[in-house]
């Protein structure tokens, strides 16, 4: 059965069109996150911004990408089309579905497995950009042993506990005394397998095995498990000691 080159002209157009429009959807996704992460002048919310919607829009504009990829594929070959007839017009429409499902699913395991570890790297230079104080001077952030400090008890016993890896960054202006507490949680975080080589590995749950005392240290038991090749782990955490002033 024969189609027509007035249909094939008309559906060409349309799916350069609808291309196109992927294209600058694709491009509109990932402007509108990095205008959003313009915005945000404070450094601890860019990085809860980040960590939170990075992958996500990053993969809507992949989604975008295929589908105008798709779009354009279904331009391939018309005058061949023309002549060969309908059978082949719905062969290219088959084919084009079915490399966009395969596109999809291998992009889709790529962005989950190799995207992270990009956006762990963005985390931490957002995590240990210098941060200013509202006088304008450039703060230090402190170290472990300097941060307790400035840490009131509660903060202090939740970081040492280790239970759900809370992490505590302290900022301090040494100039007026001004400091930012910044708090962080690991468990959020992917990190790189040790049997597959991807930052697919994130903390399944932690066990506290032995509570620390003032004498005695504690000992926490974090799981781990890959969500690409299903390894899992175990590493045994020690707890410090309660401090006599909590």
């Amino acid at each position: 059965m024969k189609i027509s080159a007035s249909f094939l002209a008309a559906w060409d157009n349309y799916m350069f069109m609808g291309g196109y429009l992927c294209v600058g959807i694709a491009i509109l996704i990932l402007l509108y996150h990095e205008f959003k992460l313009f915005q945000i002048k404070n450094y601890k919310e860019k990085y809860d911004y980040v960590n939170l919607h990075e992958i996500n829009y990053f993969w809507y504009g992949v989604i975008a990408i295929i589908l105008a990829a798709a779009f354009f594929c279904n331009t391939i070959a018309s005058h061949t089309i023309e002549f060969r007839g309908i059978l082949w017009f719905y062969v290219r429409l088959f084919i084009t579905v079915c490399f966009a499902i395969i596109a999809y699913i291998v992009f889709s395991s790529m962005v989950r497995i190799y995207y992270p570890r990009t956006v762990e790297k963005r985390l931490t230079k957002i995590r240990n950009k210098p941060r200013t104080s509202p006088e304008g001077n450039i703060m230090r952030k402190l170290s472990e042993e300097e941060e307790d400090a400035h840490l009131d008890s509660s903060q202090i016993a939740e970081e040492s506990s280790g239970v759900h890896s809370v992490d505590y960054d302290v900022w301090i202006d040494e100039k007026t005394g001004h400091k930012i507490i910044e708090k962080y949680y690991s468990y959020q975080h992917t990190e790189e397998c040790p049997n597959c080589g991807y930052f697919t590995m994130k903390i399944a749950n932690e066990e506290l095995e032995l509570a620390p005392t003032q004498n005695e240290p504690g000992k926490l038991i974090k799981h781990y498990s890959c969500s690409y090749c299903s390894h899992r782990e175990q590493k045994e955490v020690t707890l410090a000691k309660l401090s006599t002033n909590a």
